[in-house]
């Protein structure tokens, strides 16, 4: 027999938010699920191929494939805010470039990505003056924290755990990541720490670290997170982890 039905009033959806991922990001995904318990802001995920190992080149290619991935978000979702994943790819590919890209497939769409969504967030915590932590080999990080420096912020510490595979970055450990906070947190001449890279764990220790060195902390994650709840016209109150949730 055929079966009757009713359709979702959309005034129940607070936000569609859109995210593309890097085919070897093992990371984000558990991240945003772990906090993201309101049914009524809904999240929709497409994957863009990826090279195992990160490097500049690898972070290029994801230009290419940038509106591909964008495509294969469902048409009809009417998108808030979509996101692209890749701090050091937005880096590489530049912010402007990523917006126009996605915006090919989703033009109503607002577009963030996790340099952005940092930056927004050092201007709302009215943070200056940075202690930076990577993962990556000494030419991204040093792409980063040019981009970071010409936007004002001045890098007072700088520490990375100088690794190229993927894989391996998104087993770095949650006690390591901390450490590497305490250790650089306990400088005087540092006002909050950014953590760059969305395949770091670090949803699990960000409080903690806040705690002990009395300093926000910056993830790209959890900022990339805050920023689209924020474009959305979200509440992000409460939302997730550390002050700038909380502040």
């Amino acid at each position: 027999m055929k079966l009757s039905y009713d359709l979702e009033d959309p005034k129940d959806i607070k936000a569609v938010l859109g995210l593309i991922v890097l085919q070897a990001d093992e990371t984000l995904e558990t991240e945003f699920r772990s906090v993201l318990t309101d049914p009524s802001i809904r999240l929709y995920h497409s994957r863009i191929p990826s090279g195992a190992d990160l490097n500049p080149e690898t972070l290029m290619q994801m230009k290419a494939d940038l509106p591909m991935a964008a495509s294969l978000l469902p048409k009809t979702a009417e998108f808030d805010v979509i996101g692209y994943a890749c701090t050091s790819g937005a880096t590489f590919i530049g912010r402007d470039t990523v917006r126009k890209l996605i915006q090919t497939h989703h033009p109503d769409a607002l577009v963030s990505d996790p340099i952005t969504a940092v930056l927004a967030a050092f201007r709302k915590l009215n943070l200056k003056r940075l202690g930076f932590i990577t993962p990556y080999v000494a030419e991204v990080s040093a792409a980063m924290r040019e981009l970071l420096e010409n936007e004002g912020l001045d890098i007072a510490a700088f520490g990375s755990f100088e690794q190229m595979e993927e894989a391996l970055v998104a087993r770095i450990s949650d006690q390591s990541v901390l450490n590497a906070l305490i250790d650089m947190g306990s400088r005087d001449d540092i006002e909050g720490l950014f953590v760059s890279c969305t395949n770091v764990n670090s949803f699990g220790i960000i409080e903690e670290a806040e705690r002990l060195i009395n300093k926000p902390v910056v993830t790209s994650n959890q900022a990339l997170f805050w920023h689209m709840l924020t474009l959305s016209d979200v509440a992000t109150k409460g939302a997730g982890p550390g002050k700038l949730f909380n502040s």
